[in-house]
């Protein structure tokens, strides 16, 4: 009998809302600054700008709509008869699922687990641990956070400010390859998955071996396109600040730049325009310059570079203690360039002369069709066509991922950059169930006889009560009946005529009481 404890309430007080995250992030601003700064030498500025504040309206965002977002749904397109049984989507959420992110080319991966897992990476290490956090914590999961060891600096933060949890739910695992090993063979509910296109066709078939549900967000050779009739100077800007931000260790920066031979010369003088304005005594001594993460992933760049048979027009200088690769612009001949062939990770700006759009929009089918992000520079019609001829996971117009610095917009890859979304309200779907239900009440069941045995004579009951009549002929012509239109207000469907007559008869009365009014002054 004594081994059953007395019954304690939990106190009001000890729930943790999704709000624990603008708090602890608070709390602890001054020591993630300083560890993204040890990690990657990452600036004040850029850690707030796409770390801190980022991860705090994400869940300010989350607080003001989750209320909203967990309602049951009335369920869309119900026919009337079908309406008796309350049609719902309910938000349940998915159970056990692993966040699993790829680092490096050599190791397999790190992988960890307790009912929900988010597994972190490096060159936003704060935004993708507790970005994807925030929509699990919304969607009712249990986490466990697993911070990346080639940031150990900002890993300790979090697990600090992790620790701040509920223990049961929530937790913080430091570890590597072989945490990650014995985790892959667990049966899971979803696999959420972060990293190179390579090791997503591993997860997948891995996933698939016991029918587990995906979201995989994996890179890309994106290009930017920029046409004869670009504003050449925003370009310019724009693209260097979209390839060098966080020393171009963002998976979502333009890879290589595809642009118009008669402007090149124009846009690289405003390239070398901009590099001074941005970093007027140089990269190396600018403090809102990065540096490479490890020794390994600096090594990687540098052979690239080797490797091109490219020419470099500006940068090139390389100091592998400090990890530091300056901006670098090589100019390539052709598309099998170490440059294009690869995704760089890295601040490294291939630029590749086309003769017009068209050749553009080729290479870049050719290169990669299904990239994460597409960035096309130049008038509405040719922006526009680029759109509709080429597949991306996202795209920003005359801009370098402005739509990837949005916390509340949907991100994600197509093809072999992804599939599936995250963050802001596509967040808390990715960790949500939408379970359809139906209540169907007692005094239905005379209505529900045509269903049961035996059927002889109930068929053509049954198909006067669920088929649906075409309103197309067998060419496909569509039919009109002057009736129809009439009894639904050219509405379609029972259901819209009865908003159409009601919306007209509340204006009849609105112009009645109006009538009523004027005829007595």
């Amino acid at each position: 009998m004594g081994l059953i404890p007395d019954f304690t309430e939990t106190p009001v007080e000890a729930i943790v809302p999704i709000h624990w995250v603008t708090s602890r992030l608070s709390d602890n601003e001054a020591a993630i600054v300083e560890a993204c700064k040890k990690d990657l030498n990452k600036s004040v500025y850029e850690t707030y700008l796409s770390e801190i504040d980022w991860c705090r309206n994400d869940a300010l965002f989350v607080c003001k709509n989750l209320e909203k977002w967990a309602k049951d749904e009335s369920a869309p397109d119900i026919p009337l008869m079908n309406r008796l049984v309350n049609p719902k989507i309910r938000k349940d959420p998915l159970g056990c699922v692993l966040i699993i992110r790829y680092i490096g080319r050599s190791s397999l991966m790190w992988v960890f687990r307790l009912y929900h897992a988010r597994f972190s990476t490096y060159n936003f290490p704060v935004q993708l641990a507790i970005g994807p956090l925030i929509g699990a914590i919304a969607a009712g999961c249990a986490a466990i956070l697993k911070p990346s060891e080639n940031a150990p600096s900002v890993a300790m933060v979090l697990e600090k400010v992790v620790a701040a949890l509920d223990p049961d739910c929530y937790g913080c695992i430091q570890g590597g390859i072989p945490q990650s090993t014995a985790l892959l063979d667990q049966k899971w509910d979803k696999i959420f998955y972060t990293g190179s296109p390579g090791v997503g066709k591993i997860i997948a078939k891995k996933a698939a071996e016991t029918l587990t549900p995906v979201t995989l967000e994996l890179g890309g050779r994106n290009p930017a396109i920029v046409t004869r009739n670009a504003d050449i100077r925003l370009a310019a800007r724009r693209l260097l600040w979209g390839k060098f931000h966080n020393a171009g260790q963002v998976c979502i920066s333009q890879n290589y730049t595809l642009i118009d031979h008669e402007v090149l010369p124009g846009f690289l003088k405003e390239l070398e325009v901009a590099m001074k304005e941005f970093y007027p005594n140089g990269a190396k001594a600018s403090p809102d310059y990065a540096r490479i993460i490890n020794s390994r992933q600096w090594k990687r760049l540098k052979d690239m570079i080797d490797n091109s048979k490219g020419k470099i027009l500006i940068g090139g200088t390389m100091d592998e203690k400090e990890k530091f690769l300056e901006p670098t612009v090589i100019q390539v001949d052709d598309i099998t360039d170490s440059l294009i062939v690869e995704e760089s990770f890295g601040p490294i700006m291939p630029i590749l002369p086309v003769n017009d759009l068209d050749q553009a929009i080729r290479i870049a089918n050719e290169v990669d069709p299904t990239p994460l992000g597409a960035y096309p520079f130049g008038n509405k019609a040719e922006t526009d066509k680029v759109l509709m001829n080429l597949r991306s996971g996202g795209a920003s117009v005359n801009d370098a991922w402005f739509h990837g610095c949005m916390p509340t917009l949907a991100f994600g890859g197509v093809g072999s950059s992804g599939q599936g979304s995250y963050r802001g309200r596509a967040s808390f779907d990715a960790f949500t169930h939408r379970r359809s239900v139906t209540t169907t009440p007692g005094w239905m069941e005379s209505l529900l006889n045509v269903r049961y045995p035996p059927y002889k004579g109930k068929l053509a009951q049954f198909q006067k009560m669920t088929n649906v009549k075409p309103n197309f002929d067998r060419n496909g012509k569509a039919k009109f009946s002057l009736v129809s239109f009439f009894l639904t207000l050219g509405a379609g469907s029972s259901l819209g005529g009865l908003a159409r007559y009601f919306l007209v008869l509340l204006t009849a009365i609105g112009i009645k009481q109006y009538l009523g009014r004027t005829s007595k002054l």
